[in-house]
């Protein structure tokens, strides 16, 4: 049975223009709002209607050493800053972020594609990590641990690695430069943003705002480039000795491509790569919960996304129960421009993109896949439109079993027992999430402990949140971002092994100081318990109510009469306190 989902008209892009006054066509580097050294440019498209949202600089090689060299200088003092310090300007960053929300939105679903309520929604879970690491910038401790030697001490710090590059992609094109850069510049580090060549102007308006926020020149610097210099930008960016580390989000194929130019430095590198997500429901799920399930993860993004499902495994028992109640579902999603109101799917983002998810589709139906509803372009509302597509009987030797279709399409397969559903489940190389719904409490544990995923959801569509770690194992990455581990990536430890000598002299200022504050506390008492003991004659009636109360001598014996004693004692106070507070973040 084919069945056409509501398909809605575009609307004109002036209407957009109008409202977008954080839009900007020059970059970001050292400070200064510039174009490129060659002044080329690209322009960025609108991809449900072609239309052009802006013109920005096409930059290179030159352009990217000029922003890795001003990342470095002002590393040299950025590095130094206080928690403290980091932590307001982030905090101003994510007050800034959220009073433009709504043009981050527009500029978002301007160049993206995605429905307005889902930009709106990327730009809410965007700024949750800036101001997460605006909290984490004063929870990033050090420690002190026992040495062998009764007499040392050893501490533990951690410090900023340096210049880190941050490439991003096009489906988060918010939120996966805030949950990198926020958590870089939380401890220290310095950036250079690369974004994806689809979507930079919503990179462009992120720094527009933490300029105003207050970072100082050359902490953030910003790259933008078309897709022919991108491979030559990545690898100046692997090569440079002044980049300290990479973290990138984007496909296996670049990230294998990065791993290996990153090897001859030895760089830090964090990956978040590509998924293939498995979606399991079992007899004992709550039909009408996985369905919705479904959907989320499905079909979010227009199913442009790491963590979306793409194999469906559904159980014997509850196949055709579960298959009915999502194409009723699947059936009523509204595609159209993202402008609009009520609209659930957007275009995919390009060319090479909607191609992609054409031939899968394609290739399943050649080999006996059947389509259930979809299946083929909603080209009537403009060439990148691809209709929401449920395909069932999917064989091992179909493309679309082993690939991520980053497409509004569900691949339906069938399966008996557990066993079966994880062999089908973990016979991938990819492990960056996995759901299963299941109401059985043993199968849930039993399930979740043995997904080869770095991310479950059970009984639930939607698994990404800044206070938990997020990334995969196997081919799907290195490293996690956001959480209190987000920040792992863009640090080093450094071990201080001390002898003991500090900690005595340490040790006798601590008593000195502690000796003395109790000698000036007995004092206090003694002076309160002596004027409390004075008798105070009561006044005579025709005695003036000014008359002067006795004068209560005070006891100045052992109290500090000089000033060069105060002074003394204060830098005494301010070598405890900062002995006692060893650690590298205050």
């Amino acid at each position: 049975m084919l069945v056409k989902s509501h398909l809605v008209k575009k609307i004109n892009l002036n209407y957009i223009k109008r409202s977008l006054h954080l839009l900007t066509e020059k970059v970001y580097i050292d400070g200064e709002w510039v174009t490129s050294a060659s002044e080329k440019v690209f322009d960025v498209l609108n991809p449900a209607n072609g239309s052009v949202v802006g013109t920005i600089p096409d930059m290179d090689i030159h352009d990217t050493k000029k922003a890795i060299s001003a990342a470095a200088d002002a590393f040299e003092t950025w590095k130094f800053t206080t928690a403290k310090e980091r932590a307001g300007i982030l905090r101003r960053w994510y007050n800034l972020l959220v009073e433009n929300q709504d043009s981050l939105a527009k500029i978002m679903t301007a160049e993206s594609g995605k429905p307005l309520h889902e930009a709106a929604g990327e730009v809410a879970y965007g700024n949750s990590f800036v101001e997460w690491f605006s909290e984490q910038a004063r929870n990033v401790r050090g420690e002190i641990i026992p040495s062998p030697v009764s007499s040392k001490r050893i501490l533990i710090d951690h410090h900023p690695i340096g210049v880190v590059a941050l490439i991003t992609p096009w489906n988060f094109p918010h939120a996966m430069i805030t949950r990198k850069a926020s958590a870089a510049l939380a401890v220290g580090c310095t950036c250079v943003i690369k974004p994806a060549e689809d979507t930079p102007l919503t990179a462009l308006a992120l720094t527009r705002l933490a300029e105003v926020a207050g970072f100082p020149k050359g902490v953030i610097n910003i790259i933008t480039s078309g897709r022919n210099n991108a491979p030559a930008i990545g690898a100046l960016f692997c090569e440079s000795p002044l980049v300290a580390g990479i973290s990138f989000t984007g496909s296996t194929q670049v990230g294998k491509i990065l791993y290996r130019q990153c090897s001859s430095g030895i760089k830090r590198l964090a990956l978040e790569l590509g998924g293939n997500a498995p979606f399991i429901v079992y007899n004992s799920a709550d039909i009408n919960k996985a369905v919705e399930g479904a959907i989320v993860s499905k079909f979010r993004n227009c199913g442009q996304t790491c963590v979306a499902a793409n194999r469906f495994l559904i159980q014997d028992n509850i196949y055709d129960s579960f298959i009915t109640a999502l194409l009723n579902q699947v059936e009523q999603l509204k595609i159209g421009d993202g402008m609009q109101p009520n609209i659930q799917l957007g275009p995919l983002i390009n060319d090479a993109q909607f191609h992609k998810v054409s031939e899968l589709v394609l290739d399943a139906v050649s080999k006996g896949a059947k389509i259930l509803t979809g299946g083929k372009p909603a080209s009537q509302l403009g060439k990148l439109f691809y209709e929401p597509t449920v395909l069932t009987d999917i064989t091992e030797d179909m493309q679309i079993y082993s690939e991520e279709v980053f497409g509004p399409v569900i691949s339906v397969i069938r399966f008996k027992t557990e066993d079966e559903s994880l062999d089908i489940a973990n016979g991938t190389q990819r492990g960056l999430a996995g759901y299963f719904f299941s109401e059985d409490v043993a199968q849930i544990f039993r399930v979740s402990n043995k997904l080869e995923v770095g991310m479950v959801g059970v009984n639930e569509g939607l698994i990404s949140t800044a206070e938990a770690p997020f990334g995969g194992i196997k081919e799907s990455g290195l490293g996690r971002e956001g959480s209190h581990h987000g920040t792992e990536d863009f640090t080093y430890i450094k071990i201080q092994q001390v002898d003991g000598g500090f900690f005595e002299k340490f040790g006798s200022l601590f008593r000195e100081q502690a000796e003395f504050a109790a000698n000036q506390e007995q004092i206090e008492k003694e002076r309160v318990a002596k004027a409390a003991a004075q008798v105070i004659p009561e006044k005579n009636e025709e005695e003036s109510d000014t008359e002067a109360a006795p004068v209560v001598e005070s006891d100045n014996e052992g109290s500090v009469s000089s000033d060069s004693e105060i002074e003394g004692d204060k830098d005494k106070g301010d070598l405890i306190a900062t002995a006692w507070n060893l650690k590298f973040y205050q």
